[in-house]
């Protein structure tokens, strides 16, 4: 009987000799008796021994493929951005994902992807069995044989009808498998198998399945062999900037739209600001994103000077290709907070928010790890939660927008196992009952149900009052990356309310409503503990999560606290760190008629004395880059004010947030 991917259950017991039979025949140069070693195998390691001896695929190549593609996970029957399925990545892309997504199949793009091969690789992996679409996007068995029969019929397709007689010559179907357009990018996947297969693997995934795959040594990909797949070749783009990636990337380059809107209004262009940066102003953090769009609908919409908005990289779900639109130099307008973008680098990630725990693919995972890894390094940016965000970290910039500031990439970004992947894990660094946890549920266990209105352009753009939540989708039972708060330390208190979302309160299980909920790898002050509960300083409330030693959602860590100076009763709260007024010149603010960004406490926001937040690192002055004109001939053009005032960022609720140097004091971390 098959397995089906929603309901894993055990399966017949197959002996090593029986999984190493398949590999009959092929060098010692190529794998070794080690591959696979084990006692005898059940699940889904059981699984792919019997693919893969019924297809005649290497087990090490099967369980290689499949490890980059999904980390041999079911996702329980979930499609992921891609509308791929199961440990395989099987796709199956219909109009009823287009609709889901809140895209037209009007338009040519969308209708091109209703018959682009890559979006099918289940129906051709059915046709190989002789079995129908659906079994093999909803039964685990038959999954990983139609990944198995694809990479028979590639290999076969690159060697004359014969399946290749070393591990190594099935280096083309690994790239072909990869479904990539370019030679470059195929071959960046079949590297990341090779690198798998030489270095083995092991991983309980989260369904409770052990697989484990044994190193092989000797191998000699055969790199040249990518040549066969006939793909486009890459070519260095035709740019004097060349894009800023790791070699092992391929990253192309297509740049965004800088364009003059209106000859008569220099100030009129998009979509972003030139600038020299890290020599005129500091790049602090990297901003994570999801696309909500296609990887070439979002292409296109960066390319279109008029959005207004625009990131400094874009990963493709499918294979993990990075093509960098706007060099790290200039600022990009992705996270609609100055003080922020003007300090980071932003990556849009071909991806969903609104599908909840609906995965990111493997490759994107590897890639965004792979281009912060470098990017971090680059300029210095400490690999932590308070310098890697996501676009729901950055808070809005005015009153009205701290309700309505983007939320993505939402709780199906798995931070944990993307901080694996950076080498920096989330993980303990002080003692137990210490003063200052990281929030760490692990994703795989932590399973919330979330809901959201899946209208894009109504909620996931302005999300609103979330009072007029009335059309919800449900995301049971999902892997999250975030513990939601309540008001007392009891599974029936109301979810704690932000007073921007929810001025009576309560909160919601709304993923967009970010007001209750804690997000993997944050930092936040204990406020206190009782058996089973822990509370935490969070928005200037004391919130409450489940953490407790069977169940912990929480781990200790070593931290500076920030608290009011002795004699306040409370400290503003800023969401921006611009500079004091005196800073600007007469005849700037002449030019502008106004004293320009005026530093402004959030009303709705205090540090309560008794209080305690995290500060993320130290005291910097406040600053404001002024891009005005098109050709950068205004005044004070393309220019940074710095102010005296220094200011602490710290870990205020699920975002960050600002306070001023001089009213605080900073309690040094043990």
């Amino acid at each position: 009987m098959h397995r089906p991917l929603r309901q894993p259950t055990r399966r017949r017991a197959l002996t090593l000799a029986a999984a190493l039979s398949l590999l009959a025949g092929l060098s010692v140069s190529a794998v070794s008796t080690t591959a696979g070693a084990a006692d005898p195998l059940t699940g889904r390691q059981g699984e792919f021994i019997a693919a893969a001896k019924e297809f005649g695929v290497p087990l090490p190549v099967l369980e290689a493929v499949s490890y980059n593609e999904s980390r041999w996970e079911a996702h329980a029957g979930q499609e992921n951005a891609q509308a791929g399925y199961g440990p395989m990545n099987l796709t199956d892309l219909t109009t009823k994902e287009l609709d889901a997504d809140g895209l037209t199949t009007q338009s040519p793009r969308y209708a091109d992807l209703l018959v682009a091969p890559a979006e099918h690789t289940a129906a051709a992996a059915a046709r190989l069995l002789g079995a129908d679409t659906a079994s093999v996007t909803s039964d685990e068995t038959q999954n990983i044989r139609g990944g198995a029969a694809l990479l028979a019929s590639y290999a076969k397709g690159y060697s004359h009808g014969r399946l290749p007689r070393t591990v190594d010559g099935w280096y083309a179907a690994a790239a072909r498998y990869s479904q990539a357009t370019e030679d470059k990018v195929a071959q960046v996947f079949a590297d990341e198998v090779w690198q798998t297969i030489g270095a083995g693997a092991a991983r309980t995934t989260q369904d409770g399945q052990r697989i484990t795959l044994a190193p092989v040594p000797h191998l000699r990909p055969r790199r040249g062999d990518v040549r066969k797949l006939g793909l486009k070749e890459v070519t260095p783009p035709k740019s004097s900037t060349p894009a800023e990636c790791p070699r092992s990337l391929a990253c192309d380059v297509i740049p965004a739209a800088y364009t003059l809107l209106d000859p008569a209004n220099l100030a009129d262009y998009g979509s972003h600001d030139l600038a020299d940066r890290p020599n005129d102003l500091k790049i602090r953090y990297i901003t994570l994103h999801s696309t909500d769009e296609t990887y070439d609908g979002t292409l296109d919409l960066f390319r279109d000077p008029t959005y207004a908005a625009g990131a400094h990289y874009v990963v493709r779900s499918q294979d993990g290709q990075v093509t960098q639109m706007i060099p790290t130099k200039d600022i990009a307008w992705d996270s609609a907070n100055r003080s922020f973008y003007q300090h980071s680098i932003g990556i849009e990630q071909e991806a969903w928010a609104t599908h909840g725990a609906t995965w990111f693919s493997e490759p994107l995972y590897r890639s965004t790890a792979a281009l912060v890894k470098y990017l971090a390094a680059e300029y210095g940016i400490p690999l932590d939660r308070a310098h890697i965000l996501g676009h729901d970290n950055v808070p809005g910039s005015s009153e009205s927008g701290v309700a309505t500031q983007h939320w993505d990439p939402g709780p199906g970004w798995d931070w944990e196992h993307f901080f694996d992947l950076l080498g920096a894990p989330i993980h303990a660094t002080a003692a137990k009952g210490g003063d200052v946890v990281a929030i760490k549920p692990g994703f795989a266990r932590n399973e919330q149900t979330t809901t959201y209105c899946d209208d894009v352009q109504g909620y996931k753009r302005f999300p609103g009052p979330y009072q007029s939540f009335d059309c919800p989708v449900t995301s049971t039972d999902a892997p999250s990356s975030f513990v939601p708060l309540r008001t007392a330390p009891s599974a029936d208190a109301p979810l704690l309310a932000d007073p921007y979302l929810h001025p009576t309160g309560p909160g919601t299980s709304a993923m967009n409503d970010w007001g209750d909920k804690a997000p993997t790898g944050e930092q936040y002050v204990v406020a206190d503990r009782v058996p089973g509960w822990t509370a935490i300083w969070f928005g200037g409330q004391e919130a409450w999560l489940q953490d407790s030693p069977r169940h912990p959602a929480t781990v200790p860590v070593k931290a500076s606290r920030i608290v009011p100076k002795p004699g306040r009763t409370s400290v503003p709260i800023y969401t921006t760190a611009y500079p004091e007024a005196s800073v600007y010149p007469a005849d700037f603010i002449a030019f502008e008629g106004t004293v320009p960004r005026p530093q402004l406490a959030r009303a709705k926001y205090t540090l309560p004395a008794g209080q305690s937040y995290v500060a993320d690192g130290p005291a910097v002055n406040t600053d404001s880059y002024f891009a005005i004109y098109y050709d950068g001939s205004a005044p004070y053009d393309q220019h940074d004010f710095v102010g005296q005032t220094k200011v602490y960022e710290i870990t205020y609720n699920h975002r960050m947030a600002f306070v001023n140097a001089a009213d605080v004091d900073v309690i040094p971390a043990p």
